[in-house]
């Protein structure tokens, strides 16, 4: 028989000398005199096994190495692992990416590419990623497709937290303070309590509080502090040498002022048509004339509508007929990722609940595992949308104009359908109010509204969710050459809320007047006047909002294995999967006429049955609803050869696989698929681990080969994620070593490399250049949404500028004989971008639906307008470009490590053990379409730590010190959509830490 396992350790020696076992460890597995007795032993494949005998990709670091080399968090853990990076990622959650393969599907539906797992069980949406490691047995990395020993399929790979359990027949306790720069206080703490000789408690806790990295300068405030805290309790009882059962419960819990982004940066576009150019990212604001709040609350868009230009408040262009002032015109962008300059303090909840049942029975060389977890998990966030102080340009013109139309300007009585807005919107103060964020929709004009000197804009990102699993593990340990491991799963998670609001003064002023205009000037069917009672346009704020989403999944997996020869042994599994997702969702801004009067629940208006959710359903619905189902077999196949005792040559194909999913609804509406499909893998992999000179020296070395159908990918429409899929082709090497040259030192050093790339004519059009490259091309900023298209073809230049006079003059869009679009709009024709923007084409601000229905409008007998200008196309949401070898995003070409320790031991039993690391992480770019503007720079990060250790190791002082050349290293980047600017938010590690902690133990 050969003892199986599931993982080898990456990291094997211990830091202070206090290695973790797992309690099926013989004496053989873990004597190696070189190394001291400190091979990690590990079980992911339910069996216990050093990790020179796996033939799997994974790293695994205990206690003490997580302690050693200050891996407080999955942030830190990145910084050693070949071929894995993290990052934040815009809303709430984040992104743990292995061999080029990540969380790059954002969305309420979209499943994990890296698997999170609790003591061997599947957790979801969990908040595992936002607390500190603690009192943890050990952390497990598994590199490639998982399905057939894990019970939640993973297609990148498996990130296993395995929580240190009770020990039976003996008291311990252990405590630990530190105290660091920004006013940092972190303490943990572990108490075992045996009861009996069968069972035994263990409790353990941290807490952190710290000051902000971020400094304020609007009111000279630290903000992105910590305040968080965590319990765990456990439960083990063995009532025979044949039955554990174990028991636990978590509970997590965040309430600070934590940034969701580092810093918002932009090359900024003075046209005000893109927002941000392509070419570089500045400490620059995008032109808010590009956003939708620009665009709706201009004086050209309220024009066009029959409402006065004096109510804009802004205009697109300067009086000489150039461009426009904007809301950030004369805003300085500090000049340093840890500085911002915002009226509105971030605010960050977060907490998490975990209960998990395992039970273990052994019937012989059988063994029996049934594993039941149960989780809540809730997020609530809040922060200024573009981290910036704005103006209002024409406040001098718009706000005594309603201020007058408030007094009855626009004749006897009429002065009821903008006082409301008066008294929304400005308080007595002086400040300017913004709606609220809240559940039921209510906002300034039902009195819940936040007031600021500027009026500040925010958005909010929350969700709950609940979710469980229970899963069965049958596996055999027989003496002969075959054994087997047979599994099944079901699990359910359910999200009862989950929202993303963008909240401005723009969007509640233009909500307000364009609502009381469209109610003030209602006619009836024969073309009378037939006022409608004073309304604003709901909500007055944007909301995607999923009011419920459910998963349910189940699994049946499992694998044989056979020793062909004492050194050759092969492995065969096989997984079924069954995903079913149903989601019930809307997406709202300015959609539908509520009276002021009803300070209630906006969709209870008598207007919101002209409000429709879903388009694709006949009739008109409040929400949109859907559904889709996905299954598929994966497994996987492995030789493993053993060339003498000290080396180990594999070679295995794997099947990964991701289900599908439903993309939200848009608010404007676009034309994009309501789902997308699943994700497969193939993955080839070969490997060869050894031990050298007398185990001094141990070398591994992984190779693989991916091959990637329908990767799952996100782009942002109408401030909203929606997914499409691509292939993609990846490989890479990965060498770990460590070298032990003597008792008193140890080395370890990791080198990586990746080439992840798409694969094929994939065709997809950038959000930041629409026109594609194309020199004929012009790209529009639609003023009615924010929205960009391209019109391309034969003179598109001369088409535009034909266009924006026929609207300047007005347009009969239905044929009805009335002014659709009123004239005086004032539109210009297409100007040119800067030089050194990165972008071809010339831009103009028109709309596209507009330019698209007059293509074939006649020129001329027997000649539509589009051919008279040479063959127009419109093109929305721009021209496609190839993307067929670009690099995948979040995938560095290079990556290595190398960590130095020293142990120095005195004739009173005391020690002192310094250690140096040292992490580079190589070029790598935050989005598929590349370039310059979307390059994240290589980094390195360093740490060092000396500790001094007491006699017997019952106590210890440490001084340590992260991040020592205080890089502001980004790991991540998020280009928002073309209502919003095309800004980039940037994601980083933190800055320079030290301090000083003691602990002790008995």
């Amino acid at each position: 028989m050969r003892v199986r396992a599931s993982l080898l350790a990456g990291i094997c020696a211990s830091a202070i000398s206090f290695p973790a076992f797992a309690q099926e460890a013989t004496d053989d597995d873990l004597t190696d005199p070189q190394f001291g007795n400190t091979v990690i032993i590990v079980t992911a494949q339910r069996q216990a096994q050093s990790l020179q005998e796996v033939p799997i990709a994974v790293s695994a670091f205990d206690a003490e190495a997580l302690e050693a080399q200050q891996i407080e968090n999955a942030s830190d853990l990145q910084l050693t692992l070949p071929n894995v990076s993290f990052t934040k990622s815009n809303f709430t959650a984040s992104s743990f990416t292995i061999r080029g393969i990540g969380d790059l599907c954002v969305g309420v539906s979209c499943d994990s590419a890296t698997a999170i797992h609790l003591n061997s069980a599947p957790l979801f949406s969990t908040r595992l990623f936002e607390t500190e490691y603690f009192d943890l047995e050990r952390i497990e990395v598994l590199r490639g497709p998982q399905g057939t020993l894990f019970g939640r399929n993973a297609t990148s790979g498996v990130v296993n937290v395995v929580t240190a359990k009770p020990e039976l027949g003996a008291f311990r306790a252990s405590g630990e303070f530190e105290y660091g720069n920004y006013d940092s206080i972190r303490a943990r703490g572990m108490l075992n309590v045996p009861l009996g000789d069968t069972m035994a408690l263990r409790a353990a806790g941290y807490y952190l509080n710290r000051d902000g990295y971020t400094r304020n300068l609007f009111d000279g405030s630290r903000i992105d502090g910590r305040d968080m805290y965590a319990v765990r309790g456990s439960f083990r009882w063995e009532p025979g040498p044949d039955t554990t059962i174990d028991l636990l419960g978590f509970y997590f819990r965040e309430d600070d002022d934590r940034l969701r982004i580092q810093k918002q940066l932009c090359q900024r576009d003075p046209t005000g048509v893109l927002g941000c150019l392509n070419t570089r990212r500045d400490f620059a604001k995008t032109n808010a004339n590009s956003t939708f709040t620009g665009t709706l609350g201009s004086s050209e868009f309220l024009r066009l509508n029959g409402i006065p230009g004096s109510f804009g408040l802004n205009s697109l262009y300067s009086p000489t007929g150039g461009p426009g002032v904007d809301a950030y015109a004369n805003f300085n962008e500090p000049n340093d990722v840890r500085v911002v300059n915002t009226q509105f303090t971030p605010e960050y909840f977060s907490d998490e609940i975990q209960f998990q049942a395992h039970i273990e029975q052994g019937f012989g060389p059988m063994k029996l595992a049934v594993t039941g977890t149960y989780q809540e998990t809730e997020v609530d966030s809040r922060q200024d949308y573009n981290l910036g102080v704005g103006a209002i340009p024409q406040s001098a013109i718009a706000f005594p104009t309603l201020q007058a139309f408030a007094a009855g300007a626009a004749g006897p009585g009429t002065g009821a359908y903008f006082q409301p807005i008066v008294d929304a919107l400005f308080d007595s103060s002086g400040n300017l109010c913004v709606s609220d964020t809240r559940l039921d929709n209510r906002g300034a004009f039902e009195g819940e509204r936040v007031c600021t000197p500027d009026g500040t804009q925010f958005d909010r990102s929350n969700q709950q969710t609940k979710g469980w699993s229970v899963e069965a593990i049958l596996s055999s340990d027989f003496d002969g050459p075959f054994n087997f491991l047979l599994g099944g799963i079901y699990a359910e998670n359910e999200f009862s809320e989950n929202s993303y609001y963008v909240n401005a003064f723009a969007i509640d002023y233009i909500a307000g007047v364009l609502g009381s205009f469209t109610a003030l000037g209602n006619t009836d069917a024969a073309g009378d006047p037939a006022p409608l009672p004073p309304s604003y346009l709901a909500t007055s704020f944007f909301r995607n909002n999923t009011q419920d989403f459910k998963l349910e999944s189940y699994g049946l997996f499992g694998e044989v294995y056979f020793d062909v020869t004492d050194r050759l042994s092969l492995t065969a599994g096989l997984r079924y999967n069954d995903d079913s997702k149903a989601i019930r969702a809307r997406s709202t801004l300015a959609s539908f006429l509520n009276p002021y009067s009803n300070d209630g629940d906006p969709f209870a208006s008598p207007f919101v049955g002209s409000f429709d959710a879903d388009p694709g359903t006949p009739g008109n619905q409040l929400v949109q609803e859907r559904s889709v189902a996905f299954d598929e077999i994966t497994g996987r196949f492995v030789v493993d050869y053993e060339l003498s005792s000290d080396s180990h040559l594999y070679a295995s194909y794997s099947r990964g696989y991701k289900s599908g999913g439903i993309n939200p609804p848009l608010q404007p509406i676009f034309a994009v698929p309501e789902s997308f499909g699943p994700e497969t893998i193939d993955a080839f992999e070969i490997g060869s681990k050894n031990t050298f000179l007398d185990g001094t020296l141990q070398v591994n070395l992984t190779g693989f080969y991916y091959k990637y159908s329908d990767l799952q990918l996100s782009r942002i429409i109408a401030r909203t994620s929606v997914n499409d899929t691509i292939d993609a082709r990846i490989w890479g090497l990965e060498l770990e070593t460590i070298m032990r040259p003597s008792y008193n030192w140890l080395v370890n050093m990791n080198v990586s490399y990746l080439n992840a790339e798409v694969d094929g004519d994939q065709f997809f059009s950038n959000p930041r250049d629409p026109g594609g490259g194309d020199p004929n091309a012009v790209i529009i900023k639609d003023i009615t949404n924010g929205a960009l298209c391209a019109v391309t073809g034969g003179n598109a230049n001369g088409y535009v500028a034909t266009v924006n006079n026929i609207i300047n003059g007005g347009v009969d869009v239905d044929g009805d004989g009335n002014l659709d679009i009123q004239p005086g709009a004032g539109l210009q024709p297409p100007s040119p971008f800067p030089a050194d923007g990165g972008i071809a084409s010339n831009g103009a601000f028109s709309i596209c639906e507009l330019l698209g229905g007059l293509v074939g409008a006649p020129a001329a007998p027997g000649v539509t307008l589009g051919q008279a200008f040479g063959g127009i196309e419109v093109l929305s949401p721009g021209v496609q470009v190839n993307l067929r070898g670009n690099k995948l995003p979040q995938a560095p070409e290079f990556k290595a490590s190398i960590g130095v320790q020293y142990t120095a031991e005195f004739d009173n039993g005391m020690s002192l053990v310094p250690r140096f690391d040292l992490a580079y992480t190589g070029e790598q770019f935050g989005n598929v379409f590349n370039g310059n503007v979307n390059r994240i720079k290589p980094f390195v990060q360093a740490n060092a730590q000396i500790q001094l250790n007491g006699a017997d190791d019952r106590w210890f002082v440490r001084g340590f010190i992260q991040n020592i050349f205080d890089s502001d290293s980004v790991t991540g980047l998020y280009v928002t959509d073309a209502s919003s600017g095309l800004f980039t938010n940037i994601f980083t590690l933190d800055p320079r830490r030290y301090g000083i902690a003691i602990g002790a133990k008995f």
